[in-house]
């Protein structure tokens, strides 16, 4: 690869131009449209081509950059860039990225950044067939990272399913009721249903499944710490997962995390995580409305030791009950209803250790349970195991960017660490 890196301005490589007012947008849109944070619906119209560069252009978003591979609508906040000659848009992209653009914005009330400051911006780049080979190789980076996470996407809704098919329609028990053999199902383990159900305070439930409050069946139910006076500027010690931290499983933003020192996390009496703990954002939110969110971290992710703060329950079930159990009945829509009007009566929104406890849950067969265990729990390992590769390729690329760009790292040298890391 070549070494004649060239000093030149932006205006030299792309083409700005300031996006328009967004169309109507449609969930079947042929094409995606972007604003100043990305994408934020799809139209049936495109006002830039395919391998478009979008800029954020005004507001807290300004400066943020992203990538459209088909034509696309950019709208009124945003700026559209779009490469000039045999430059490579793929470079150009990364390039604009690493530059934090939002180093150039002005105004202080409402950031901007407009053409003439992107036109003027110096940058350093190699020849064209040398920028089509970096950002290729950092493009397949962000391609293998992407389908790690759709894949764990997919792993999650399968795991979702069967609970949903199992214990909230219950299928296995209307398919004996009717008569029939239970779909997908061998039959050993539709030996395990009822063929009937009976009235119970959850309504109508399966024969000989019992209702019981959550209480009976917690091992485990309690929140983390934090100093006094917080944990703003503390930069090292032990990771602290907050409720910017719930999002779902095998899911972690990694630019939001906090930090307590390591001697205050070693004097904690509660809240260090263990493997495959489910976490319940409990408390915050707008007066009357609590929005509850649930994850569950596991097998060394998103860290090999971490807690939490007084904002998230740590909970766990004791057995036959499984901790994948305990993550989708939580996000069940039964029991998000009934936290959501708990947590919306509080003066200050949210719930208590009694609302968790309080919870009506439907206690199965244990050998229903230790089936649906071991259905699930190879798929949310797997999840696990994709969310920590994933990490680790963003952490590579995040390394290799910069030094790519610059010139610093020669791409060969880069592939035999992408190499190494993937053995």
């Amino acid at each position: 690869m070549s070494s004649e890196f060239q000093s030149t301005k932006l205006e030299s490589l792309i083409t700005f131009a300031n996006g328009r007012s967004s169309p109507d947008r449609f969930d079947d849109g042929a094409f995606p449209v972007y604003g100043s944070n990305g994408l934020i619906g799809r139209a049936n119209e495109a006002n830039s081509p395919t391998k478009s560069i979008v800029i954020g252009r005004v507001g807290s978003y300004c400066g943020s950059v992203h990538f459209s591979s088909s034509a696309c609508w950019v709208t009124d906040n945003a700026i559209r860039a779009t490469a000039k000659g045999g430059n490579d848009p793929s470079f150009l992209y990364y390039l604009l990225k690493h530059l934090d653009l939002n180093n150039w914005s002005s105004g202080s009330g409402q950031p901007l950044i407009n053409q003439s400051t992107l036109n003027s911006i110096e940058v350093s780049v190699p020849p064209a067939n040398d920028q089509k080979l970096i950002g290729s190789f950092v493009a397949s980076l962000d391609d293998r990272i992407t389908l790690l996470h759709e894949t764990n996407a997919t792993l999650e809704a399968i795991a979702q399913a069967l609970f949903k098919s199992w214990f909230i329609d219950f299928d296995p028990v209307r398919a004996k009721a009717e008569g029939l053999e239970p779909e997908g199902m061998d039959a050993a383990t539709a030996s395990l249903f009822p063929d009937s159900f009976e009235e119970s305070d959850l309504g109508l439930v399966p024969r000989g499944w019992l209702v019981d409050r959550a209480e009976s069946w917690l091992s485990v139910l309690e929140t983390g710490r934090r100093p006094k006076g917080g944990v703003a500027g503390i930069m090292d010690g032990v990771p602290s997962i907050g409720a910017e931290s719930i999002v779902r499983i095998g899911e972690f933003d990694y630019s939001k995390t906090k930090y307590v020192p390591s001697e205050f996390f070693e004097k904690m009496k509660s809240g260090e995580l263990q493997s495959h703990d489910v976490l319940l954002y409990k408390d915050g939110g707008k007066p009357g409305v609590f929005l509850p969110r649930v994850s569950m971290f596991g097998d060394g992710f998103p860290f090999q030791k971490c807690g939490i703060n007084e904002h998230v329950f740590r909970i766990r079930l004791k057995k036959p009950f499984s901790q994948e159990f305990l993550y989708y009945w939580l996000w069940s829509d039964a029991v998000m209803h009934e936290l959501k009007h708990r947590g919306g009566k509080a003066a200050i929104p949210g719930i208590n250790q009694s609302d968790v406890k309080e919870l009506k849950i439907l206690v199965p067969n244990e050998n229903i349970l230790i089936g649906f265990d071991e259905l699930s729990s190879p798929l949310i390992n797997k999840i696990f195991s994709n969310s920590k590769q994933a990490r680790t390729l963003t952490q590579l690329r995040d390394t290799l960017l910069p030094r790519l760009i610059s010139g610093q790292l020669r791409l060969p040298e880069a592939e035999v660490m992408f190499e190494e890391v993937c053995a």
